[in-house]
């Protein structure tokens, strides 16, 4: 279990110290051990490393520009994945009225592909090792957030 928020593991850590055992739905979940995780953000750069896969839409345009799909998602080895992932970002930033100066430096590790079925249809992505830089304030409120797109679904979640 975990969560990006230290203020749920907090009160999860609580909740949970003394169980062995936690009836989830009718599953079973033995509890081992609970930890805090943090992800440390130096003076200016973030090396984020995702759980979960990072799902990504891109532009759905062929080499040509003409569109071909409304559904063009992107793995962080395509070329497109870069540009909309700095967009994605800053658009976090802007969101929490925070400054949207943030950069994707690198992607440092990509994980296999995965696809999950979400609604309708499926989302591919690949977990990730992104190198950031932006104001410490901005990298640590990405971290929270998750990276890319679709988080409330629980995609792009921050581990290490």
């Amino acid at each position: 279990m975990g969560s990006p928020l230290p203020e749920v593991i907090a009160a999860w850590s609580v909740a949970l110290s003394g169980r062995e055992l936690i009836d989830w739905g009718g599953v079973a979940l033995r509890v081992h051990d609970i930890a805090l995780v943090e992800t440390a953000v130096d003076e200016g750069t973030a090396r984020l490393r995702t759980r979960t896969p990072v799902v990504m839409k891109g532009s759905g345009r062929d080499d040509s520009g003409q569109r071909t799909t409304r559904q063009a998602w992107v793995l962080p080895t395509e070329p497109e994945f870069h540009h909309y992932f700095e967009q994605n970002l800053r658009r976090k930033a802007e969101t929490l009225g925070l400054a949207p100066e943030v950069a994707l430096e690198q992607i440092s590790w990509v994980g296999p592909k995965r696809s999950f079925a979400v609604g309708d249809g499926l989302k591919p992505g690949a977990a990730v090792e992104a190198v950031l830089r932006g104001d410490p304030v901005v990298l640590k409120a990405i971290r929270d957030w998750g990276l890319g797109q679709a988080n409330a679904a629980g995609f792009g979640w921050v581990a290490a």
